[in-house]
C-alpha cells in the first residue's frame, strides 16, 4: 500500500500544477485583462557602485525598465538614495542582501559582526556563495539582517516598495524563505515570489512538482495576506552570452540582447511576470569589481533599445510596476 501510494504522489503533484495553470491568473485577479503579458521591467544591484547606480538611472529615464532594488549594505546606496529623494515616483524595492560575491570589493552585514557572527566570513564581509551562507548562518541571523536592511533604509527616508533576494539567497532554504516573508507580511510590503504557473522560472530552475506546489501554496499565503503575487520570474539575461569571442561594439551587443529579450519574453504564458536584469554603464573600474560589465551592459543597451520599446508596444505587452500591483491588490476586498 505504502508503495502504491508512493508511486501515485507524483501524479497527484502534477494535477496539482496543472490544474494551476488552468486557473486564473494573478495578473486577472488583480484586474488585467486576461490572457494578457503583464511585466516588471526590473533592473537589480542599484547602489552597488557607481556604474550599477547609473545604469538604473538611464535604463528606466531613458528607457522602458520601470523598477529598481537597492543593495542596502554597498557603498553606493547614499548616491542612489538620493536620486530617489529627487525622484520619488520611481518604483524601488530592496535587493536584501546576505552575500559579497567578488574578490576585491566587499561589504558586510548592516546588523555587525556581532549581532549575526554566522554570516561574515574570515575577512569581516558577507559570505560570496549561497551554499557558504545556508552552511553558516541561522535563519534568526538572516532575518535579523534583513530586518536591519529595511531599517537603514527608512532611518534614510526611503520606504521601498518590494523585496527580492540578491542571488537568490533566501530562497536557499525553507527557514530562510520563511523569515523573508514574513518581513513582507509584517510590513505590508509585496515580496518577489513566483507563486502562479511558474512556466519560465520552471524550466530554468527545474522545479519538482513538489517545488512548484510549495511556491503556489507560498503565493496563495502571500494573496491572504494582502499581498500582490507574481505568476513567474524571468531570470534569464544573465546566463547570456555573446556568441564568439571578440568583444562586440555596442551596437552588437545591443541587437544580440534584445534579440533574446524578444524571443524569450514571446515564450512567456500570460500572467504577471518579473523581468529580472542588471543594467550597468560600466566605467574603467568596473572591470576590477567584476567581470560581468559586458552582460550587464548589454541588459541596458536593450531597455533602451528602441526596436524593444517597439516589440513591446507592437504585442500589446502590458507594463506595471509593484507599486500599481500593490494599490491594485489593496482595492480588492
Amino acid at each position: 500500500m505504502t508503495k502504491k501510494i508512493l508511486l501515485t504522489l507524483p501524479l497527484l503533484l502534477l494535477c496539482i500544477v496543472h490544474k494551476s495553470l488552468s486557473q486564473e491568473t494573478y495578473a486577472e485577479k488583480l484586474g488585467y485583462p486576461k490572457n494578457s503579458k503583464v511585466l516588471i521591467l526590473h533592473v537589480d544591484d542599484a547602489g552597488m557602485s557607481w556604474d550599477s547606480n547609473e545604469g538604473a538611472i538611464q535604463a528606466i529615464e531613458k528607457g522602458v525598465a520601470n523598477s529598481v532594488s537597492v543593495m542596502m549594505p554597498c557603498p553606493w546606496v547614499p548616491g542612489y538614495v538620493n536620486y530617489l529623494k529627487k525622484h520619488p515616483d520611481v518604483d524601488a524595492g530592496l535587493h536584501l542582501t546576505l552575500t559579497s560575491e567578488f574578490t576585491n570589493y566587499r561589504w558586510g552585514p548592516l546588523a555587525g559582526k556581532l549581532s549575526v557572527p554566522g554570516l561574515v566570513d574570515t575577512v569581516g564581509a558577507l559570505w560570496p556563495s549561497v551554499k557558504a551562507v545556508v552552511q553558516h548562518a541561522s535563519p534568526e541571523e538572516v532575518y535579523t539582517e534583513i530586518r536591519a536592511q529595511l531599517e537603514r533604509a527608512r532611518a534614510m527616508g526611503f520606504e521601498p516598495t518590494h523585496f527580492d533576494s540578491h542571488m537568490g539567497t533566501l530562497f536557499g532554504s525553507p527557514q530562510f524563505m520563511e523569515r523573508y516573508i514574513r518581513l513582507g507580511i509584517e510590513n505590508k510590503i509585496p515580496v518577489m515570489v513566483p507563486g502562479g504557473h511558474n512556466s519560465s522560472i520552471g524550466r530554468q530552475e527545474g522545479l519538482t512538482p513538489e517545488q512548484q506546489t510549495n511556491l503556489l501554496q507560498v503565493g496563495q499565503m502571500l494573496w491572504s495576506a494582502g499581498l500582490p503575487v507574481l505568476d513567474d520570474l524571468h531570470n534569464l539575461s544573465y546566463e547570456w552570452k555573446y556568441p564568439g569571442d571578440k568583444k562586440p561594439s555596442d551596437r552588437s551587443l545591443q541587437k544580440f540582447v534584445t534579440s533574446k529579450y524578444i524571443e524569450t519574453i514571446g515564450e512567456l504564458k500570460p500572467g504577471l511576470t518579473m523581468v529580472t536584469m542588471h543594467c550597468t554603464f560600466p566605467s574603467e573600474i568596473f572591470e576590477k569589481i567584476s567581470g560581468s560589465g559586458q552582460k550587464r551592459k548589454g541588459d541596458l543597451l536593450a531597455m533602451t533599445d528602441p526596436a524593444f520599446k517597439g516589440y513591446l508596444a507592437k504585442e500589446g505587452i502590458v507594463l506595471t510596476t509593484w507599486r500599481e500591483v500593490m494599490k491594485r491588490r489593496q482595492a480588492i476586498k
